[in-house]
Protein backbone atom coordinates (compact mmCIF):
# COMPACT_ATOMS: atom_id res chain seq x y z
CA UNK A 1 0.00 0.00 0.00
CA UNK A 2 1.01 3.64 -0.61
CA UNK A 3 1.07 4.24 3.16
CA UNK A 4 3.92 1.53 3.77
CA UNK A 5 5.72 2.84 1.09
CA UNK A 6 5.76 6.19 2.18
CA UNK A 7 6.25 6.01 5.53
CA UNK A 8 9.92 3.90 4.17
CA UNK A 9 10.50 6.62 1.97
CA UNK A 10 10.04 9.18 4.48
CA UNK A 11 11.22 8.49 7.36
CA UNK A 12 14.33 6.60 6.10
CA UNK A 13 15.25 9.26 3.28
CA UNK A 14 13.31 12.48 3.90
CA UNK A 15 13.70 12.72 7.42
CA UNK A 16 17.55 12.74 7.07
CA UNK A 17 17.92 15.20 4.22
CA UNK A 18 16.75 18.28 5.49
CA UNK A 19 16.73 20.50 8.91
CA UNK A 20 14.06 19.31 11.22
CA UNK A 21 11.96 22.53 11.51
CA UNK A 22 11.54 21.61 8.02
CA UNK A 23 10.96 18.06 8.53
CA UNK A 24 8.63 18.68 11.05
CA UNK A 25 6.08 20.76 8.66
CA UNK A 26 6.64 18.28 5.99
CA UNK A 27 5.69 15.45 8.31
CA UNK A 28 2.52 17.32 9.18
CA UNK A 29 1.98 17.82 5.49
CA UNK A 30 1.70 14.13 4.84
CA UNK A 31 0.04 13.14 7.48
CA UNK A 32 -2.84 15.26 7.49
CA UNK A 33 -3.07 16.25 3.48
CA UNK A 34 -1.10 13.12 1.64
CA UNK A 35 -1.51 9.88 4.12
CA UNK A 36 -5.52 9.75 4.62
CA UNK A 37 -6.04 10.38 1.00
CA UNK A 38 -3.75 7.79 -1.32
CA UNK A 39 -3.09 5.44 1.91
CA UNK A 40 -5.19 2.57 1.34
CA UNK A 41 -4.19 2.52 -2.38
CA UNK A 42 -1.60 0.58 -4.21
CA UNK A 43 1.47 2.52 -4.76
CA UNK A 44 1.67 0.86 -8.28
CA UNK A 45 -2.27 1.55 -9.10
CA UNK A 46 -2.11 5.08 -8.33
CA UNK A 47 -3.06 7.36 -11.53
CA UNK A 48 -2.42 10.60 -12.25
CA UNK A 49 -5.87 12.10 -12.48
CA UNK A 50 -6.01 10.74 -9.16
CA UNK A 51 -3.20 12.69 -7.50
CA UNK A 52 -4.37 15.64 -9.77
CA UNK A 53 -8.16 15.56 -8.08
CA UNK A 54 -6.48 15.53 -4.96
CA UNK A 55 -4.35 18.57 -5.55
CA UNK A 56 -7.62 20.23 -7.13
CA UNK A 57 -9.56 19.78 -3.76
CA UNK A 58 -6.46 20.73 -1.30
CA UNK A 59 -6.93 24.32 -3.22
CA UNK A 60 -10.19 24.64 -2.22
CA UNK A 61 -9.01 24.65 1.21
CA UNK A 62 -5.42 25.00 1.70
CA UNK A 63 -3.32 27.83 0.83
CA UNK A 64 -1.15 27.69 -2.72
CA UNK A 65 2.01 27.08 -0.81
CA UNK A 66 1.00 24.37 1.29
CA UNK A 67 -0.90 22.84 -2.17
CA UNK A 68 2.73 23.35 -3.37
CA UNK A 69 4.35 21.44 -0.74
CA UNK A 70 2.19 18.40 -1.34
CA UNK A 71 3.01 18.34 -4.67
CA UNK A 72 6.57 18.56 -4.03
CA UNK A 73 6.75 15.60 -1.75
CA UNK A 74 4.60 13.65 -3.99
CA UNK A 75 7.22 14.35 -6.57
CA UNK A 76 10.39 13.50 -4.92
CA UNK A 77 8.34 9.86 -3.49
CA UNK A 78 7.11 8.70 -6.92
CA UNK A 79 10.82 9.53 -8.81
CA UNK A 80 12.23 7.83 -5.90
CA UNK A 81 9.77 4.66 -6.82
CA UNK A 82 10.27 4.99 -10.04
CA UNK A 83 14.32 5.19 -10.30
CA UNK A 84 14.23 2.30 -7.88
CA UNK A 85 11.91 0.02 -10.01
CA UNK A 86 9.14 -0.27 -7.97
CA UNK A 87 6.94 1.59 -10.22
CA UNK A 88 6.55 0.91 -13.82
CA UNK A 89 5.25 4.64 -14.84
CA UNK A 90 6.02 8.26 -12.43
CA UNK A 91 2.16 9.39 -12.35
CA UNK A 92 3.75 12.80 -11.59
CA UNK A 93 4.39 13.65 -14.45
CA UNK A 94 1.32 14.72 -16.33
CA UNK A 95 0.31 16.27 -13.39
CA UNK A 96 -0.24 19.96 -13.14
CA UNK A 97 -0.17 22.79 -10.23
CA UNK A 98 -3.65 24.38 -9.76
CA UNK A 99 -3.59 28.15 -10.66
CA UNK A 100 -3.64 30.24 -8.13
CA UNK A 101 -6.86 32.08 -9.09
CA UNK A 102 -8.17 28.53 -7.33
CA UNK A 103 -7.20 29.40 -4.23
CA UNK A 104 -8.71 31.14 -1.24
CA UNK A 105 -7.55 34.45 -1.41
CA UNK A 106 -4.72 35.31 1.43
CA UNK A 107 -6.18 36.72 4.55
CA UNK A 108 -5.13 40.36 5.22
CA UNK A 109 -2.69 41.75 7.24
CA UNK A 110 -4.03 43.45 10.47
CA UNK A 111 -2.25 45.66 11.96
CA UNK A 112 -3.21 47.17 15.36
CA UNK A 113 -3.41 50.68 16.56
CA UNK A 114 -1.84 52.89 19.43
CA UNK A 115 -5.13 52.50 21.48
CA UNK A 116 -5.29 49.01 20.67
CA UNK A 117 -2.04 48.58 21.89
CA UNK A 118 -2.77 50.27 25.24
CA UNK A 119 -5.96 48.21 25.96
CA UNK A 120 -4.31 44.82 25.68
CA UNK A 121 -1.02 46.10 28.11
CA UNK A 122 -3.95 47.02 30.67
CA UNK A 123 -5.72 43.54 30.03
CA UNK A 124 -2.22 42.06 30.64
CA UNK A 125 -1.91 43.62 34.02
CA UNK A 126 -5.40 42.38 35.12
CA UNK A 127 -5.05 40.54 38.50
CA UNK A 128 -8.25 38.39 40.81
CA UNK A 129 -8.19 39.24 44.26
CA UNK A 130 -5.52 36.32 45.57
CA UNK A 131 -3.56 39.13 43.09
CA UNK A 132 -2.60 36.33 40.41
CA UNK A 133 -3.21 37.98 36.76
CA UNK A 134 -6.52 37.09 34.88
CA UNK A 135 -5.24 35.65 31.81
CA UNK A 136 -2.19 33.88 32.57
CA UNK A 137 0.39 34.82 30.24
CA UNK A 138 -0.66 37.96 28.53
CA UNK A 139 2.05 39.84 29.44
CA UNK A 140 3.64 36.75 26.66
CA UNK A 141 1.19 39.16 23.96
CA UNK A 142 2.65 42.37 25.32
CA UNK A 143 6.02 41.23 25.23
CA UNK A 144 5.38 40.06 21.50
CA UNK A 145 3.89 43.42 20.50
CA UNK A 146 6.94 45.39 21.58
CA UNK A 147 9.81 43.12 20.75
CA UNK A 148 8.29 41.77 17.14
CA UNK A 149 10.06 38.33 18.01
CA UNK A 150 8.31 35.25 15.94
CA UNK A 151 6.43 33.31 18.03
CA UNK A 152 8.63 30.41 18.21
CA UNK A 153 11.54 33.09 19.23
CA UNK A 154 9.43 34.00 22.13
CA UNK A 155 8.68 30.07 23.00
CA UNK A 156 12.26 29.49 23.21
CA UNK A 157 12.99 32.58 25.45
CA UNK A 158 15.09 31.98 28.83
CA UNK A 159 15.88 34.09 31.84
CA UNK A 160 19.62 34.43 30.50
CA UNK A 161 18.80 35.67 27.30
CA UNK A 162 17.67 39.17 28.70
CA UNK A 163 19.92 41.58 29.80
CA UNK A 164 18.15 43.52 32.64
CA UNK A 165 20.98 45.82 33.35
CA UNK A 166 21.35 47.34 29.93
CA UNK A 167 17.86 46.85 28.87
CA UNK A 168 18.77 44.04 26.39
CA UNK A 169 17.00 40.82 24.53
CA UNK A 170 19.78 38.24 23.09
CA UNK A 171 17.61 36.17 20.54
CA UNK A 172 19.56 33.47 19.56
CA UNK A 173 17.23 30.13 19.20
CA UNK A 174 13.56 29.13 18.29
CA UNK A 175 11.39 26.35 19.89
CA UNK A 176 8.96 23.85 17.80
CA UNK A 177 7.71 20.60 18.55
CA UNK A 178 8.42 17.13 17.11
CA UNK A 179 7.29 14.52 17.78
CA UNK A 180 5.29 15.72 20.60
CA UNK A 181 8.55 16.45 22.09
CA UNK A 182 10.02 20.26 22.84
CA UNK A 183 13.00 20.95 20.39
CA UNK A 184 14.78 24.31 21.04
CA UNK A 185 17.27 25.10 17.93
CA UNK A 186 19.20 27.30 16.43
CA UNK A 187 17.47 29.92 13.77
CA UNK A 188 17.34 29.25 10.09
CA UNK A 189 19.29 31.66 9.12
CA UNK A 190 22.11 34.30 10.53
CA UNK A 191 20.46 37.48 10.36
CA UNK A 192 17.53 35.75 13.18
CA UNK A 193 20.68 35.89 15.57
CA UNK A 194 20.33 39.10 16.82
CA UNK A 195 20.34 41.38 20.06
CA UNK A 196 17.57 44.16 20.20
CA UNK A 197 16.77 46.85 22.87
CA UNK A 198 13.73 46.20 25.13
CA UNK A 199 11.65 49.49 26.60
CA UNK A 200 12.09 50.39 30.23
CA UNK A 201 8.50 49.11 31.12
CA UNK A 202 8.48 45.98 29.76
CA UNK A 203 12.01 44.93 31.23
CA UNK A 204 10.13 45.61 34.77
CA UNK A 205 6.96 43.57 33.67
CA UNK A 206 9.00 40.99 32.58
CA UNK A 207 10.86 41.10 36.13
CA UNK A 208 7.58 41.22 38.14
CA UNK A 209 6.09 38.34 36.24
CA UNK A 210 9.71 36.43 36.86
CA UNK A 211 9.38 37.08 40.48
CA UNK A 212 6.04 35.34 40.75
CA UNK A 213 7.74 32.37 39.36
CA UNK A 214 8.72 29.76 41.33
CA UNK A 215 12.38 29.40 41.40
CA UNK A 216 12.55 30.07 37.77
CA UNK A 217 16.33 28.93 36.79
CA UNK A 218 18.03 30.61 34.44
CA UNK A 219 18.43 28.08 31.39
CA UNK A 220 14.29 27.72 31.78
CA UNK A 221 12.29 28.99 29.17
CA UNK A 222 10.15 31.95 30.67
CA UNK A 223 7.24 31.15 28.38
CA UNK A 224 7.08 27.36 28.28
CA UNK A 225 3.61 27.30 26.28
CA UNK A 226 3.09 25.30 22.55
CA UNK A 227 2.47 27.23 19.58
CA UNK A 228 -1.90 26.93 20.15
CA UNK A 229 -1.74 27.95 23.36
CA UNK A 230 0.10 31.35 22.36
CA UNK A 231 -3.00 31.33 19.93
CA UNK A 232 -5.33 31.06 22.27
CA UNK A 233 -3.84 33.16 24.62
CA UNK A 234 -4.59 35.88 22.25
CA UNK A 235 -7.99 35.39 21.33
CA UNK A 236 -8.54 35.47 25.05
CA UNK A 237 -6.66 38.82 25.47
CA UNK A 238 -8.92 39.72 22.24
CA UNK A 239 -11.94 39.29 23.47
CA UNK A 240 -11.02 40.55 27.01
CA UNK A 241 -10.29 44.30 25.23
CA UNK A 242 -12.56 43.74 22.21
CA UNK A 243 -9.85 44.71 19.85
CA UNK A 244 -10.20 43.57 16.37
CA UNK A 245 -9.09 40.12 15.63
CA UNK A 246 -5.85 39.61 14.62
CA UNK A 247 -3.17 36.69 14.66
CA UNK A 248 -0.13 36.25 16.03
CA UNK A 249 1.96 37.38 12.82
CA UNK A 250 -0.22 40.35 13.04
CA UNK A 251 1.71 41.48 16.01
CA UNK A 252 4.71 41.20 14.20
CA UNK A 253 3.42 43.40 11.66
CA UNK A 254 1.86 45.67 14.17
CA UNK A 255 5.20 46.23 16.02
CA UNK A 256 7.07 47.02 12.22
CA UNK A 257 4.00 49.63 11.81
CA UNK A 258 4.64 51.35 15.22
CA UNK A 259 8.57 51.95 14.59
CA UNK A 260 7.63 53.37 10.79
CA UNK A 261 5.26 55.65 13.00
CA UNK A 262 7.99 56.67 14.88
CA UNK A 263 10.44 57.56 12.26
CA UNK A 264 12.84 54.59 12.55
CA UNK A 265 14.67 53.69 9.58
CA UNK A 266 13.53 50.37 7.42
CA UNK A 267 17.10 49.04 7.19
CA UNK A 268 16.91 49.30 11.62
CA UNK A 269 13.73 47.94 11.29
CA UNK A 270 14.37 45.10 9.27
CA UNK A 271 17.79 44.38 10.93
CA UNK A 272 15.27 44.58 14.40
Amino acid sequence: FFRDYANNWFYTFKQHSVENSSFDRYESIYLHHIKPSLGDIQIASIRSEEIQNLLVAKSKTLSYSVVKKINFLLSELFQYAHSEGDIAKNPMRNVKMPKKTLFKQKRTILVMEDEEVQALEQVATLTCHNDTPQIMHANAIVFLVHTGLRCGELQALKWSDIDFEKNLLHINKTYYRMHGEDVITSPKTEESNRTISIPEFLKKEIQDYISRLYELPEDERIFPMVHEAVQHKLKQVVQKTGVKKIRVHDIRHSHAAFLINKGVQPLMIKER
